[in-house]
């Protein structure tokens, strides 16, 4: 009877399949013993992956829309579909596409299961199942609960989540990063091409690309172990930075750092560049699972309280424990904010915004107690309140378009809610209190080379500051004083060499410079005591000049109505979000002075017209002469460029401090008028495959044109000979293994029903749009980054407007698009 239950449990799976038509096996019933399961990737209609859980003879299975996420926040919908048959757990290959669940199938994961203890398998039938998964890529605790259906709704909803255990993870790209089969090694390009195995195709991409005798390049020397580097100081102001040309950061109660990794190596600097590696071990060991490329990060080490607010103190308690300091159940974290440089390159003379993006990018796989520290665009003033409001230090404002300064700058600012510096101890006066050493400490700072007194503090110490403080001291004793005191205070006071510095929140300034109700929050053991001076607030950053955009109401997209001034809103609006992809490189612009529907014209060279911001750069043409061409560093050059009448801006695929050093690759896709969009998202699909087979990491952007852009960061190292031979090898590779897809030729003739794979844009000289840019196109479309998942559900290479700057800014700032368009990886020698 089981037997026959199992045969009709495959009455459906039968009955949608036509055997003589397609590779999947016939549904035959199996043993009812087994716990296996396994994953298969399926490009049908649309991109999911299906769960098969071997239960009662068959597979059980769910089409999970976008993938298995490891982050337990992350619920995914699992569509229940027909039980398949046991033989089915092996499967993969191509289904014709004029049959049920036609195209594309891996075998993506595989393993065995079981309920978790106190649940059991038929709990299934209660709409509920927690289990546990032991697979090559899917592990631990999961949970598959069923949805209470809609309306008239007859498919059966579930939700697929990950539970929090020693395998989740707060990212999502699992399945990002997991590209081919754990079976044939094989991308989903090559299942589509019949290719046997991963290692056994001779007609592979990588062949196809194999360069001609004799043209090889020297390989590349790893890069060094970072060493230390003098951080960027922020300059104390009163008021916060207006505009959007600053972003804003909490200011952490903590201990600057700088991590110097290099895979498991890793060493932890102070501000002044003490190690501090055997202090911090357990965050050591942290960075070094992250197996990161060389790397140079900076940030803040952090302790919190018992209500997750950043505790100095607790910090402090921590470190006063000496060597090994940091023990495993210390609850301190790393909050990066800056990356100086990667893989042997300096990303200093980058725009804050751009590193930040590397940052982002870099750490975008990294776990508690590694953190990315968040930032806003505008809203300074908002973001102070909230943080003095919640009884915290402050925030650090910087300017988007800002060099990283090794050095205090006001490119950097910090705004603080209360009074904090650091002062040098001088002295101390002994105390006729029992069980307290001393009532107080003399607190000085230089000015210049000498050290100007500057008050006593006699509170904010507990018993253990007063034992550890006062033995410290008397270590450091000494008969005369280092700053000059007047007599009555200095009565009685035992002075020492001026060697510890304190950190000290107070009220205000007397008039003759004394610390009024100081407080003492602990000794700064990362600071030289030659290092403290005093900190006075200085006039905040002025804002930036604004640009005048004239004719505001003249309409420049006469289809929808889109104004000049609309133009410029939008695009003072997403700068912060541009620059990193802009800012620092040759540009080329559409101009249409008089709208899109009348004259547009490309210009790259400097006819003097531009404002101030719109810089020049010189550049070697091909005659040997040099021409200026035009670039921009921040805000004010984008909208001077469009109060001179520009839509578009084109970006070269090299910076101005290196043109001959490139380092973006585009592959423009762009359709024969005859194909459908889904046509173009399932090629920029395969060539996101193709490009991961070669160890590349590619992004998606909506070219708001026709088609969709796939972009390659490349870290600089090779030259345009070499960047334009292995774009043109590589779309010539993909024409030849899909020729009745794609073609990298550009004659018209020759693309008819196929794509155009546009690798002309990565040689000297020529350029590709910019993320964000608008298209002098009806209807004002932008130029949009999406997340891979999110191609699959865009409709339109059109899909965002001049008028979706608040929505486009709220996306930047989302998982989705963290550390979109950076990779650190150098160009293959293929």
């Amino acid at each position: 009877m089981a037997r026959a239950r199992e045969k009709d449990a495959l009455a459906e799976y039968n009955a949608k399949r036509d055997f003589d038509a397609t590779p999947e096996p016939a549904g035959d019933a199996g043993s009812g013993t087994g716990n296996s399961f396994m994953v298969q990737k399926h490009d049908a209609t649309r991109l999911h992956w299906d769960l098969r859980l071997e239960m009662d003879g068959v597979l059980k299975s769910w089409a999970v829309t976008k993938g298995p996420s490891l982050d337990p926040a992350t619920k995914r919908l699992a569509v229940r579909t027909e039980d398949h048959p046991l033989s089915y757990a092996t499967f993969e290959g191509t289904i014709p596409k004029d049959q049920y669940g036609g195209g594309t199938v891996m075998l993506w994961d595989r393993g065995t299961w079981a309920p978790v203890e106190g649940t059991k398998a038929s709990d299934i039938e209660q709409g509920h199942l927690h289990f546990c998964l032991e697979g090559e890529r899917m592990k631990g605790e999961w949970l598959l609960i069923r949805l209470k259906p809609k309306g008239n709704e007859k498919r059966e909803n579930w939700l697929l989540r990950k539970l929090d255990d020693e395998y989740a993870g707060g990212t999502d790209d699992l399945v990002e990063r997991e590209l081919t089969s754990i079976s044939t090694g094989r991308s989903m390009a090559e299942i589509a091409a019949g290719k046997e195995t991963a290692k056994q195709q001779d007609g592979s991409l990588v062949a196809r690309m194999k360069p001609k005798s004799g043209r090889t390049r020297k390989p590349r020397k790893p890069a060094p172990m970072p060493s230390f580097r003098k951080p960027q100081l922020a300059t104390l102001v009163d008021d916060v930075p207006a505009g959007n040309g600053w972003m804003h950061e909490i200011k952490f109660d903590g201990y600057r750092a700088l991590v110097a990794a290099r895979g498991e190596e890793v060493r932890i600097y102070t501000r002044s560049g003490k190690d501090w590696t055997d202090k911090f071990a357990p965050l050591a060991r942290a960075f070094a699972g992250l197996d990161l490329p060389c790397a140079l990060i900076d940030g803040e080490i952090v302790a919190t309280d018992d209500n997750g607010n950043p505790d100095f103190s607790t910090l402090q308690a921590v470190l006063k424990r000496g060597h090994g300091a940091q023990g495993a159940g210390d609850a301190l974290s790393f909050h990066a904010f800056d990356l100086l440089g990667a893989e042997g390159e300096d990303f200093a003379r980058e725009p804050n915004i751009e590193r930040k993006e590397r940052l982002e990018a870099l750490l975008k796989r990294a776990e508690p107690p590694i953190h990315v520290a968040d930032h806003v665009i505008g809203a300074g003033e908002r973001l102070l309140k909230t943080m003095c409001d919640a009884g915290q230090e402050g925030i650090i404002s910087k300017k988007i378009d800002a060099p990283y300064r090794h050095s205090r700058s006001k490119a950097w600012v910090k705004v603080k809610c209360t009074r904090r510096q650091e002062f040098v101890i001088i002295g101390w006066k002994p105390s006729k209190a029992k069980g307290r050493p001393f009532s107080s400490l003399l607190m000085a700072q230089y000015e210049g080379e000498s050290l100007v007194y500057k008050g006593n503090v006699g509170t904010g110490f507990d018993t253990g500051d007063f034992d550890a403080l006062s033995a410290r001291l008397k270590r450091l004793e000494r008969k005369t004083p280092p700053a000059e005191v007047e007599k009555a205070k200095a009565r009685s006071v035992r002075w020492v060499t001026p060697k510890l510095v304190a950190e000290v929140a107070f009220a205000e300034f007397t008039g003759d410079g004394n610390i009024r109700h100081g407080s003492y929050l602990g000794l700064r053991e990362d600071k030289d005591a030659k290092d403290v001076t005093p900190e006075r607030p200085s006039a905040s950053p002025p804002p930036e000049q604004e640009v005048t955009i004239s004719s505001r109401e003249r309409v420049i997209f006469p289809g929808s109505g889109a104004t000049k001034g609309n133009l410029a809103d939008y695009y003072e609006a997403v700068a912060p979000i541009m620059l990193p992809f802009a800012a620092n490189r040759p540009v080329s612009l559409v101009r249409c002075p008089q709208g899109r529907a009348k004259k547009c014209f490309f210009q790259k060279h400097d006819n003097g017209g531009f404002g101030d911001a719109v810089r020049r750069v010189a550049i070697r043409e091909k005659d040997g002469g040099h021409e200026d061409y035009l670039f921009i560093e921040g805000a004010r050059g984008i909208l001077q460029c469009v109060q001179m009448g520009t839509i578009e801006f084109h970006g070269w695929g090299a910076r101005t401090d290196n043109v001959e050093a490139p380092d973006r690759m585009v592959f423009d896709l762009d359709p024969d008028e005859g194909l459908d969009f889904g046509d173009v998202k399932g090629a920029a699909r395969d060539i996101r495959y193709r490009l991961a087979d070669l160890g590349l990491t590619s992004f998606a952007m909506l070219s708001g044109g026709k088609g969709v852009h796939v972009v390659v960061p490349l870290l600089p190292g090779h030259s345009w000979e070499a960047h334009k031979d292995f774009s043109r090898r590589f779309a010539e590779a993909l024409s030849l293994a899909q020729p009745d897809r794609f073609t990298a030729t550009m004659s018209k003739a020759k693309r008819k029903g196929k794509i155009f794979i546009d690798w002309l844009r990565n040689q000297r000289g020529s350029t590709a749009v910019l993320p964000y840019s608008a298209r002098a196109r009806e209807g004002a479309p932008v130029a949009v980054p999406l997340g891979w998942n999110e191609l699959q559900e865009a409709e339109t290479a059109q899909a965002f407007t001049i008028g979706d700057a608040d929505r486009l800014l709220k996306r930047a700032r989302g998982k989705t698009l963290a550390g979109w368009g950076f990779a650190e990886q150098r160009l293959p020698d293929l």
